[in-house]
């Protein structure tokens, strides 16, 4: 049932009509003239009217205005009792849906009634979407934006103006015109779309305009092609992902902090001190097993600190004799000893400002320990061979796998340097203490290798997960770093699986659930796998048993162990 208005100034004319259209089940009122029509018109709304062209001292014209003028959502059908071309033309250039002269009849007043009300059905429907398109474009707070095949903007949303900087007032002008004030990286996509007509998304780009320095975006765009297959343009959608991608640096930068990886509670306490130590002039002990990242803290402690601008020297104490190692720290003069043709400048000067970072400093033999000691104490020390004292203004950080309290009880290493040293201990936790790490370090060699060899490989399979979940990792994260790097020489697909693991890893895992930290197994079967899985090289096998490199040499020459260095 539909509410029709019949305005006509003959009441015969309003009779047969309300009579023909109430017969159809339509609610009907009538108006006899300008004012009346004009007085319902703003009470009630209808779905069709009917109305005289000639209504006394007004016209139906000027009704027909004022209905437009407010702008009424229904279909009106002029009455004439004088066919003029001239005046129907007008009416329906004025907005009129049709117009029917008199004397009417009854089959075409009902024709012409269905067609008008199926029209005002279908501008009905048509308001609803447009409304609820609105009303999504509004609640929306990406930034959607529709554009033609010549890149002129049809639509765009509120959001748009935020994200993108772009006016509500710019439909029907180019893209590229309005964006003056944005890097306008979305054209480029826009364009690959409407010429390829293929929806494409760019991750997380920098996407800026006045006001939003540092705005990160993600774009995707669509081609607007209809059910016949017509192509009009395309649609962008420009989501914000500036405070997203701000929290996951944030996050990032606690879970990889300066190139070490762990969310572990431990870690989280260790970058924290790390962070508190960077400012603090003082000396630090850096403990934990051989492959824990013991060099990549003291790189923090440094880099974070006030001396970052100056020299960071690295010196392996354990892989030096001592007559050499004296030298590598403090220099010597010509002719300090027979080969010493020139001065050379040791470590310590080297790091003057910086920091020197002393690395398996428990393998000191008593007179360095006692030169060392007056370096921490005085500041000062003097190069081979010569009684000049040189000033040291450098940082010292010592790093160790070994048990310096038990070497101190055993008179093996000096009780005064081991408190100079330890004013402040980073003990820093094996890996099978943060197993939470295992997945996150794997992520991060995985994108290391994949660079590095030129691979894509993707994961790891549910396999090699469980089985490094429950290994007990006795070479740490060096060890963990070795395996993958194993799997990716010999891998030819995507996912990492047990096969593409070394052969000492999977044949005897076990064997590590139930070590001890303190059980060092240096005997020929560790030695032998420790070297391949450190691919010959004897250092880092040295590293991965926790013994020095002079201790593994002598192993392998002792058991006639055949190697291949890498």
């Amino acid at each position: 049932m539909a509410k029709i208005l019949i305005v006509d100034d003959e009441e015969s004319i309003r009779f047969t009509f309300e009579s023909f259209l109430s017969d159809e089940g339509h609610e009907v009122t009538t108006a006899g003239g300008y004012n009346e029509a004009l007085a319902i018109i703003s009470r009630y709304e209808f779905d069709l009217i009917f109305m005289d062209i000639v209504l006394g001292g007004e016209t139906g014209i000027d009704l027909l205005k004022e209905i437009k003028n407010r702008d009424m959502r229904c279909p009106v059908v002029m009455i004439t009792g004088y066919p003029n071309v001239e005046t129907a033309s007008a009416a329906l250039r004025l907005g009129a849906f049709d117009y029917i002269f008199k004397p009417v009849k009854q089959e075409i007043l009902l024709h012409i009634t269905a067609i008008a009300l199926r029209n005002k059905a279908l501008q009905d429907e048509n308001e609803r979407y447009r409304a609820n398109i609105e009303a999504i474009f509004k609640s929306v707070k990406d930034a959607i934006i529709t554009v033609d095949k010549d890149l002129f903007v049809l639509e765009a949303n509120e959001a748009a103006e935020k994200i993108c900087g772009l006016a509500r007032n710019s439909s029907g002008k180019s893209l590229g015109a309005v964006q003056t004030n944005c890097s306008c990286k979305c054209l480029d996509v826009l364009k690959k779309t409407i010429s390829e007509k293929k929806p494409f998304e760019v991750q997380r780009i920098e996407c800026e305009h006045n006001g939003r320095a540092g705005q990160v975006a993600t774009i995707s765009t669509w081609p607007l092609i209809n059910s016949r297959g017509d192509f009009s343009g395309a649609v962008m959608i420009v989501r914000d992902e500036t405070r997203l991608n701000e929290l996951e640096r944030d996050l990032g930068e606690r879970r990889k902090f300066h190139h070490m990886i762990g969310q572990n509670r431990q870690m989280q306490r260790i970058y924290s001190l790390i962070e508190d130590l960077a400012d603090v002039e003082t000396t630090v002990l850096i403990t934990g097993e051989s492959g824990t990242g013991k060099e990549l803290v003291a790189e923090a402690i440094h880099y974070k600190g006030k001396r970052s601008s100056r020299p960071l020297v690295k010196v392996n104490c354990s892989a030096l004799s001592e007559s050499l190692l004296e030298s590598e720290l403090f220099g010597h003069v010509r002719g300090a000893f027979t080969g010493a043709d020139k001065d050379k400048i040791g470590r310590f000067q080297k790091a003057e400002g910086g920091t020197i970072f002393l690395d398996e400093i428990g393998d000191l033999s008593q007179q360095m320990q006692l030169r060392l000691l007056r370096v921490l104490q005085d500041k000062i020390f003097e190069r081979v061979g010569d009684s000049t004292p040189i000033k040291a203004d450098v940082r010292v950080i010592t790093a160790t796998n070994q048990d310096l309290s038990r070497k101190v009880r055993k008179s093996e290493f000096r009780e005064d340097l081991y408190y100079r040293l330890k004013v402040v201990e980073l003990a820093l936790p094996p890996l099978r203490e943060r197993k939470d790490d295992v997945l996150l370090l794997v992520d991060y060699f995985i994108k290391k290798f994949n660079i590095k060899f030129n691979k894509n490989v993707t994961a790891i399979s549910e396999d090699v997960k469980t089985l490094f979940m429950d290994y007990s990792w006795p070479g740490n994260i060096r060890e963990l770093e070795h395996t993958l790097e194993h799997a990716f020489v010999v891998a030819r697909q995507n996912t990492i699986t047990v096969e593409h693991l070394p052969k000492s890893f999977t044949v005897h895992p076990e064997e590590n659930l139930t070590s001890s930290p303190d059980e060092k197994d240096d005997g020929p079967d560790a030695i032998a796998a420790a070297l391949k899985i450190a691919g010959g090289n004897k250092s880092k096998a040295a590293r991965l048993l926790g013994i020095n490199v002079r201790t593994i040499y002598r192993k392998i020459e002792k058991y006639n162990i055949q190697t291949e260095e890498a």
